[in-house]
Protein backbone atom coordinates (compact mmCIF):
# COMPACT_ATOMS: atom_id res chain seq x y z
CA UNK A 1 0.00 0.00 0.00
CA UNK A 2 1.54 3.37 -1.45
CA UNK A 3 1.33 6.87 0.48
CA UNK A 4 1.05 8.33 -2.82
CA UNK A 5 -2.83 6.44 -3.15
CA UNK A 6 -5.35 9.09 -1.28
CA UNK A 7 -6.58 7.96 2.20
CA UNK A 8 -9.29 6.21 3.38
CA UNK A 9 -12.05 7.72 5.09
CA UNK A 10 -12.84 4.78 8.04
CA UNK A 11 -11.68 1.83 9.29
CA UNK A 12 -13.51 -1.03 10.61
CA UNK A 13 -11.75 -3.96 12.41
CA UNK A 14 -13.88 -6.99 12.61
CA UNK A 15 -12.60 -9.83 14.92
CA UNK A 16 -13.60 -13.06 15.88
CA UNK A 17 -13.42 -15.11 19.42
CA UNK A 18 -11.89 -18.26 19.02
CA UNK A 19 -12.55 -18.62 15.47
CA UNK A 20 -10.70 -21.25 13.06
CA UNK A 21 -9.88 -20.03 9.51
CA UNK A 22 -10.22 -23.59 8.12
CA UNK A 23 -13.92 -23.40 9.45
CA UNK A 24 -14.57 -20.78 6.34
CA UNK A 25 -15.81 -21.85 2.91
CA UNK A 26 -13.10 -19.17 1.77
CA UNK A 27 -10.70 -20.96 3.51
CA UNK A 28 -11.56 -24.20 2.62
CA UNK A 29 -14.27 -25.72 4.65
CA UNK A 30 -16.40 -28.59 2.70
CA UNK A 31 -19.93 -28.17 4.35
CA UNK A 32 -19.44 -24.79 6.27
CA UNK A 33 -20.68 -22.17 4.04
CA UNK A 34 -19.73 -18.78 4.78
CA UNK A 35 -21.18 -16.55 1.73
CA UNK A 36 -20.61 -13.02 3.20
CA UNK A 37 -17.30 -13.93 4.59
CA UNK A 38 -16.53 -15.15 1.54
CA UNK A 39 -17.79 -11.80 -0.32
CA UNK A 40 -15.55 -9.89 1.30
CA UNK A 41 -12.62 -11.92 0.02
CA UNK A 42 -13.98 -11.90 -3.26
CA UNK A 43 -13.80 -7.97 -3.01
CA UNK A 44 -10.25 -7.95 -1.54
CA UNK A 45 -7.49 -10.22 -0.12
CA UNK A 46 -7.52 -12.89 1.76
CA UNK A 47 -4.42 -14.22 3.26
CA UNK A 48 -3.57 -18.03 3.59
CA UNK A 49 -0.93 -17.26 6.59
CA UNK A 50 -1.75 -15.01 9.00
CA UNK A 51 -0.68 -15.83 12.54
CA UNK A 52 -1.83 -14.17 15.98
CA UNK A 53 0.64 -12.94 18.81
CA UNK A 54 -1.11 -15.32 21.32
CA UNK A 55 -3.40 -18.15 21.74
CA UNK A 56 -5.07 -16.67 24.64
CA UNK A 57 -7.85 -13.99 24.06
CA UNK A 58 -6.19 -10.98 26.47
CA UNK A 59 -2.03 -11.27 25.36
CA UNK A 60 -3.82 -11.39 21.47
CA UNK A 61 -5.48 -8.61 21.71
CA UNK A 62 -3.21 -6.46 23.39
CA UNK A 63 -0.76 -7.41 20.67
CA UNK A 64 -3.18 -6.49 17.85
CA UNK A 65 -3.97 -2.94 19.88
CA UNK A 66 -0.67 -1.77 20.11
CA UNK A 67 1.27 -3.61 17.49
CA UNK A 68 3.69 -5.11 19.46
CA UNK A 69 4.74 -8.30 20.36
CA UNK A 70 3.67 -10.39 23.81
CA UNK A 71 7.24 -9.87 25.64
CA UNK A 72 7.32 -6.49 24.75
CA UNK A 73 3.49 -5.36 26.22
CA UNK A 74 3.75 -7.95 29.09
CA UNK A 75 0.31 -9.02 29.01
CA UNK A 76 1.09 -12.33 28.91
CA UNK A 77 -2.51 -14.16 30.09
CA UNK A 78 -5.53 -12.93 30.46
CA UNK A 79 -6.46 -10.36 33.24
CA UNK A 80 -3.39 -9.05 33.15
CA UNK A 81 -3.87 -5.21 32.61
CA UNK A 82 -1.92 -3.68 29.84
CA UNK A 83 0.98 -0.85 30.95
CA UNK A 84 -0.17 2.34 30.65
CA UNK A 85 2.82 3.31 28.98
CA UNK A 86 1.76 1.60 25.99
CA UNK A 87 0.30 3.06 23.15
CA UNK A 88 -3.20 1.54 21.39
CA UNK A 89 -4.82 1.94 18.01
CA UNK A 90 -7.11 5.01 19.97
CA UNK A 91 -3.70 7.39 21.17
CA UNK A 92 -2.49 7.32 17.14
CA UNK A 93 -6.20 8.01 15.93
CA UNK A 94 -7.95 10.26 18.71
CA UNK A 95 -5.80 13.30 17.61
CA UNK A 96 -6.78 13.47 14.22
CA UNK A 97 -10.28 13.44 15.38
CA UNK A 98 -10.85 10.06 14.15
CA UNK A 99 -13.24 8.84 16.68
CA UNK A 100 -12.22 4.74 18.05
CA UNK A 101 -14.89 3.16 19.31
CA UNK A 102 -15.70 -0.49 20.33
CA UNK A 103 -18.81 -2.86 20.18
CA UNK A 104 -17.90 -6.13 21.80
CA UNK A 105 -14.76 -7.50 23.44
CA UNK A 106 -11.42 -6.73 24.13
CA UNK A 107 -10.62 -8.62 27.44
CA UNK A 108 -8.72 -5.28 28.53
CA UNK A 109 -8.04 -5.10 32.54
CA UNK A 110 -8.39 -1.57 34.14
CA UNK A 111 -4.31 -1.20 35.65
CA UNK A 112 -5.55 -0.27 38.60
CA UNK A 113 -1.92 0.31 40.30
CA UNK A 114 -0.81 2.44 37.56
CA UNK A 115 -3.50 4.39 38.33
CA UNK A 116 -3.00 4.86 41.89
CA UNK A 117 0.38 5.48 41.65
CA UNK A 118 -0.29 8.20 38.95
CA UNK A 119 -2.73 9.94 40.89
CA UNK A 120 -5.43 9.01 38.14
CA UNK A 121 -9.11 9.12 39.33
CA UNK A 122 -10.32 5.78 38.69
CA UNK A 123 -13.43 7.70 37.43
CA UNK A 124 -12.23 9.99 35.60
CA UNK A 125 -12.53 10.58 31.56
CA UNK A 126 -8.70 9.60 30.99
CA UNK A 127 -9.04 6.22 33.53
CA UNK A 128 -11.99 5.46 31.17
CA UNK A 129 -9.38 5.79 27.80
CA UNK A 130 -6.98 3.93 29.46
CA UNK A 131 -9.32 1.05 31.19
CA UNK A 132 -10.53 0.41 27.34
CA UNK A 133 -7.03 0.03 26.01
CA UNK A 134 -7.94 3.27 23.83
CA UNK A 135 -10.73 2.65 22.81
CA UNK A 136 -14.51 4.52 23.66
CA UNK A 137 -16.42 1.78 24.66
CA UNK A 138 -19.66 2.24 22.52
CA UNK A 139 -20.48 -1.12 23.57
CA UNK A 140 -18.45 -3.36 25.80
CA UNK A 141 -19.46 -6.73 25.93
CA UNK A 142 -16.65 -9.32 26.77
CA UNK A 143 -19.60 -11.45 26.98
CA UNK A 144 -18.32 -14.19 29.54
CA UNK A 145 -20.53 -13.85 33.10
CA UNK A 146 -20.12 -17.40 34.58
CA UNK A 147 -22.79 -18.14 37.25
CA UNK A 148 -19.91 -17.28 40.09
CA UNK A 149 -20.50 -14.71 42.50
CA UNK A 150 -16.90 -13.33 41.42
CA UNK A 151 -18.18 -12.36 38.24
CA UNK A 152 -21.50 -10.27 39.70
CA UNK A 153 -20.13 -6.47 39.48
CA UNK A 154 -18.84 -7.24 35.64
CA UNK A 155 -22.45 -8.93 34.66
CA UNK A 156 -24.29 -6.33 36.08
CA UNK A 157 -22.33 -3.52 35.13
CA UNK A 158 -22.65 -5.42 31.15
CA UNK A 159 -25.36 -3.61 28.56
CA UNK A 160 -26.55 -7.16 27.19
CA UNK A 161 -27.51 -8.08 30.85
CA UNK A 162 -30.30 -4.95 31.01
CA UNK A 163 -30.88 -5.05 27.39
CA UNK A 164 -32.05 -8.84 28.06
CA UNK A 165 -34.08 -8.18 31.46
CA UNK A 166 -35.63 -5.06 29.54
CA UNK A 167 -37.14 -7.88 27.07
CA UNK A 168 -38.08 -10.03 29.82
CA UNK A 169 -35.61 -12.48 30.39
CA UNK A 170 -35.46 -12.29 33.35
CA UNK A 171 -32.84 -13.50 36.67
CA UNK A 172 -29.70 -13.41 38.31
CA UNK A 173 -27.49 -13.84 35.60
CA UNK A 174 -29.72 -13.74 32.23
CA UNK A 175 -26.44 -14.09 30.22
CA UNK A 176 -25.76 -17.99 31.28
CA UNK A 177 -29.25 -18.97 32.18
CA UNK A 178 -31.31 -17.89 28.53
CA UNK A 179 -28.27 -16.80 25.91
CA UNK A 180 -25.87 -19.22 27.19
CA UNK A 181 -28.16 -22.04 28.56
CA UNK A 182 -30.58 -24.63 26.77
CA UNK A 183 -33.67 -25.80 28.65
CA UNK A 184 -34.56 -29.34 29.77
CA UNK A 185 -37.85 -31.65 29.47
CA UNK A 186 -39.08 -29.92 32.67
CA UNK A 187 -37.88 -26.97 31.67
CA UNK A 188 -35.00 -26.86 33.54
CA UNK A 189 -31.60 -24.56 33.21
CA UNK A 190 -29.39 -27.00 31.27
CA UNK A 191 -25.92 -24.87 31.06
CA UNK A 192 -23.96 -24.09 27.79
CA UNK A 193 -21.04 -24.55 29.74
CA UNK A 194 -21.50 -28.57 29.58
CA UNK A 195 -21.02 -30.16 26.28
CA UNK A 196 -23.08 -32.79 26.45
CA UNK A 197 -25.94 -30.06 25.66
CA UNK A 198 -24.49 -28.30 22.70
CA UNK A 199 -27.05 -29.72 20.74
CA UNK A 200 -29.65 -27.63 22.45
CA UNK A 201 -31.21 -24.16 21.19
CA UNK A 202 -30.27 -21.25 23.45
CA UNK A 203 -33.42 -20.20 25.48
CA UNK A 204 -32.79 -16.40 24.04
CA UNK A 205 -34.20 -15.70 20.33
CA UNK A 206 -32.17 -15.56 17.65
CA UNK A 207 -32.85 -11.72 17.19
CA UNK A 208 -31.87 -11.17 21.01
CA UNK A 209 -28.63 -13.15 20.69
CA UNK A 210 -25.21 -11.80 21.67
CA UNK A 211 -24.15 -12.13 18.10
CA UNK A 212 -27.44 -10.32 16.62
CA UNK A 213 -26.94 -7.29 19.31
CA UNK A 214 -23.73 -6.79 18.82
CA UNK A 215 -24.22 -6.15 15.15
CA UNK A 216 -27.26 -3.63 15.71
CA UNK A 217 -25.42 -1.47 17.88
CA UNK A 218 -22.21 -1.78 15.45
CA UNK A 219 -25.20 -0.66 12.82
CA UNK A 220 -25.59 2.56 15.47
CA UNK A 221 -22.53 3.36 15.84
CA UNK A 222 -21.45 3.93 12.24
CA UNK A 223 -25.53 5.56 11.26
CA UNK A 224 -24.93 8.05 14.62
CA UNK A 225 -21.60 8.77 13.08
CA UNK A 226 -22.71 10.40 9.42
CA UNK A 227 -19.93 11.76 7.80
CA UNK A 228 -17.69 12.29 10.55
CA UNK A 229 -14.50 9.78 10.35
CA UNK A 230 -14.25 6.71 12.81
CA UNK A 231 -12.37 3.40 13.52
CA UNK A 232 -14.70 0.58 14.81
CA UNK A 233 -13.71 -1.99 16.34
CA UNK A 234 -16.59 -4.75 15.92
CA UNK A 235 -15.55 -7.69 18.29
CA UNK A 236 -17.73 -10.60 17.98
CA UNK A 237 -17.72 -13.07 21.04
CA UNK A 238 -18.74 -16.01 19.24
CA UNK A 239 -17.58 -18.50 18.59
CA UNK A 240 -16.20 -18.85 22.14
CA UNK A 241 -17.53 -21.62 23.75
CA UNK A 242 -20.01 -21.76 25.99
CA UNK A 243 -21.02 -24.19 22.71
CA UNK A 244 -24.64 -23.07 22.37
CA UNK A 245 -26.44 -22.21 19.76
CA UNK A 246 -30.16 -19.96 19.27
CA UNK A 247 -32.53 -21.85 16.83
CA UNK A 248 -32.54 -22.09 14.50
CA UNK A 249 -28.45 -21.91 14.29
CA UNK A 250 -28.00 -24.72 16.62
CA UNK A 251 -29.37 -27.66 14.10
CA UNK A 252 -27.86 -25.88 10.53
CA UNK A 253 -25.34 -28.97 11.10
CA UNK A 254 -24.84 -32.48 11.97
CA UNK A 255 -22.19 -35.47 12.56
CA UNK A 256 -21.99 -36.11 8.86
CA UNK A 257 -20.81 -32.71 8.45
CA UNK A 258 -17.89 -32.95 11.07
CA UNK A 259 -14.57 -32.90 8.91
CA UNK A 260 -12.12 -35.67 10.97
CA UNK A 261 -9.75 -34.93 13.79
CA UNK A 262 -6.17 -34.15 12.73
CA UNK A 263 -4.33 -36.49 14.81
CA UNK A 264 -1.10 -38.15 15.12
CA UNK A 265 -1.41 -42.20 13.89
CA UNK A 266 -1.22 -45.02 16.54
CA UNK A 267 2.16 -45.07 18.05
CA UNK A 268 3.09 -42.08 16.47
CA UNK A 269 1.63 -39.45 18.82
CA UNK A 270 4.77 -37.70 20.83
CA UNK A 271 5.72 -37.95 24.36
CA UNK A 272 7.02 -34.48 24.68
CA UNK A 273 6.18 -33.43 28.57
CA UNK A 274 4.60 -30.21 27.69
CA UNK A 275 2.16 -31.67 24.91
CA UNK A 276 1.11 -34.62 27.23
CA UNK A 277 0.21 -31.97 29.95
CA UNK A 278 -2.16 -30.34 27.60
CA UNK A 279 -3.43 -33.49 26.68
CA UNK A 280 -4.53 -33.62 30.23
CA UNK A 281 -6.18 -30.69 30.26
CA UNK A 282 -10.08 -31.77 30.84
CA UNK A 283 -11.32 -30.04 27.44
CA UNK A 284 -8.65 -31.75 25.47
CA UNK A 285 -9.81 -35.53 27.61
CA UNK A 286 -13.31 -34.57 26.38
CA UNK A 287 -12.27 -33.67 22.83
CA UNK A 288 -10.10 -36.49 22.49
CA UNK A 289 -13.86 -38.76 22.77
CA UNK A 290 -15.59 -39.03 19.00
CA UNK A 291 -19.09 -38.59 20.48
CA UNK A 292 -17.79 -35.42 22.38
CA UNK A 293 -16.63 -33.80 18.81
CA UNK A 294 -19.87 -34.85 17.09
CA UNK A 295 -22.06 -33.21 19.59
CA UNK A 296 -19.74 -30.19 19.87
CA UNK A 297 -18.57 -29.02 16.53
CA UNK A 298 -21.72 -29.18 14.77
CA UNK A 299 -23.04 -26.22 17.06
CA UNK A 300 -19.85 -24.60 16.53
CA UNK A 301 -20.00 -24.47 13.25
CA UNK A 302 -23.67 -22.90 13.49
CA UNK A 303 -22.38 -19.97 15.32
CA UNK A 304 -20.18 -19.37 12.76
CA UNK A 305 -23.22 -19.21 10.50
CA UNK A 306 -24.52 -16.70 12.47
CA UNK A 307 -21.96 -14.18 12.51
CA UNK A 308 -21.36 -14.94 8.50
CA UNK A 309 -25.27 -13.90 8.41
CA UNK A 310 -25.15 -10.98 10.65
CA UNK A 311 -22.04 -9.21 8.52
CA UNK A 312 -24.26 -9.63 5.58
CA UNK A 313 -26.99 -7.34 7.15
CA UNK A 314 -23.58 -5.07 8.30
CA UNK A 315 -22.22 -5.21 4.99
CA UNK A 316 -25.77 -4.52 3.00
CA UNK A 317 -26.17 -1.35 5.61
CA UNK A 318 -22.39 -0.18 4.84
CA UNK A 319 -23.29 -0.98 1.04
CA UNK A 320 -27.10 1.22 1.30
CA UNK A 321 -25.56 4.33 3.10
CA UNK A 322 -22.19 4.91 1.10
CA UNK A 323 -20.06 3.94 3.79
CA UNK A 324 -18.57 0.76 1.87
CA UNK A 325 -17.01 2.92 -0.90
CA UNK A 326 -14.67 4.71 1.76
CA UNK A 327 -13.80 2.01 4.50
CA UNK A 328 -11.02 -0.05 5.41
CA UNK A 329 -12.58 -3.45 6.02
CA UNK A 330 -10.22 -5.84 8.25
CA UNK A 331 -11.78 -9.34 9.15
CA UNK A 332 -10.01 -11.42 11.43
CA UNK A 333 -9.51 -13.79 14.69
CA UNK A 334 -7.64 -13.27 18.16
CA UNK A 335 -6.89 -17.28 17.58
CA UNK A 336 -8.41 -20.39 16.96
CA UNK A 337 -10.04 -23.65 18.40
CA UNK A 338 -8.21 -27.14 18.63
CA UNK A 339 -12.00 -29.36 18.28
CA UNK A 340 -10.08 -32.37 19.20
CA UNK A 341 -7.43 -31.54 16.76
CA UNK A 342 -4.20 -33.45 18.29
CA UNK A 343 -6.25 -34.95 21.15
CA UNK A 344 -6.56 -30.85 22.39
CA UNK A 345 -9.01 -28.89 23.32
CA UNK A 346 -9.07 -25.02 23.80
CA UNK A 347 -6.37 -22.84 22.22
CA UNK A 348 -3.21 -22.73 24.36
CA UNK A 349 -0.65 -24.80 23.03
CA UNK A 350 0.86 -23.31 19.92
CA UNK A 351 -0.02 -25.37 16.80
CA UNK A 352 -1.63 -24.45 13.95
CA UNK A 353 -5.56 -24.82 14.11
CA UNK A 354 -5.29 -22.50 17.45
CA UNK A 355 -2.14 -19.72 16.51
CA UNK A 356 -2.96 -19.53 12.73
CA UNK A 357 -6.42 -16.99 11.98
CA UNK A 358 -8.31 -15.51 9.10
CA UNK A 359 -7.37 -12.50 7.22
CA UNK A 360 -9.18 -10.63 5.04
CA UNK A 361 -8.18 -7.15 4.01
CA UNK A 362 -10.64 -5.05 1.34
CA UNK A 363 -9.66 -1.72 0.81
CA UNK A 364 -11.90 0.63 -0.91
CA UNK A 365 -9.19 2.79 -2.92
CA UNK A 366 -9.36 1.96 -6.91
CA UNK A 367 -5.29 1.19 -6.64
CA UNK A 368 -6.43 -1.87 -5.40
CA UNK A 369 -8.88 -3.29 -7.58
CA UNK A 370 -6.15 -4.96 -9.52
CA UNK A 371 -5.90 -7.50 -6.12
CA UNK A 372 -9.33 -7.99 -4.95
CA UNK A 373 -10.42 -11.42 -4.57
CA UNK A 374 -6.49 -12.64 -4.88
CA UNK A 375 -4.70 -14.83 -1.71
CA UNK A 376 -1.74 -13.86 -0.36
CA UNK A 377 0.33 -16.54 0.50
CA UNK A 378 2.96 -14.17 2.46
CA UNK A 379 3.62 -14.98 6.01
CA UNK A 380 2.05 -11.90 7.85
CA UNK A 381 0.97 -11.62 11.41
CA UNK A 382 -1.75 -9.50 13.25
CA UNK A 383 0.37 -6.76 14.93
CA UNK A 384 0.26 -5.72 11.72
CA UNK A 385 -2.77 -4.48 11.71
CA UNK A 386 -2.05 -0.80 13.57
CA UNK A 387 0.29 0.32 10.98
CA UNK A 388 -1.85 -1.03 7.90
CA UNK A 389 -4.87 1.35 9.61
CA UNK A 390 -2.29 4.74 9.94
CA UNK A 391 -0.66 4.23 6.29
CA UNK A 392 -4.63 3.76 4.72
CA UNK A 393 -5.79 6.96 6.53
CA UNK A 394 -2.83 8.97 5.81
CA UNK A 395 -1.66 9.16 9.23
CA UNK A 396 2.39 9.44 10.60
CA UNK A 397 3.40 5.71 11.49
CA UNK A 398 4.91 4.22 14.58
CA UNK A 399 8.56 6.07 15.04
CA UNK A 400 11.25 4.15 14.48
CA UNK A 401 12.32 3.52 18.00
CA UNK A 402 8.51 1.76 18.32
CA UNK A 403 9.38 -0.38 15.27
CA UNK A 404 12.47 -1.42 16.90
CA UNK A 405 11.18 -2.48 20.01
CA UNK A 406 8.22 -4.39 18.58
Amino acid sequence: MSNTHPPVRNVLYIMCDQLRRDYLSCYGHPHLHTPNIDRLAAAGVRFSRAYTQGTICGPSRMSAYTGRYVSSHQVAWNAVPLPLEELTLGDYLRPHGIRTALVGKTHATPNLDALQRLAIDPESAQAEVLNEVGFEPYFRHDGIYPDDPVFDDKRESAPYTHYLRDLGYQGRNPWHDWANAGAGEQGQILSGWKMRNAHLPARVAQEHSETVYTTDRAIDFISEQGEQPWCLHLSYIKPHWPYIAPAPYHALYGPEQVIPAVRAAPGQLSDHPVYAAFRQHEESLNFSRDEVRLNVVPTYMGLIKQVDDQLGRLFDFLQSNGRWDDTLIVFTSDHGDFLGDHYLGEKEFLLEPAVGVPLIVRDPRTAADSSRGTVDERLVETIDALPTFLEALGLPGPSIAWKAAR
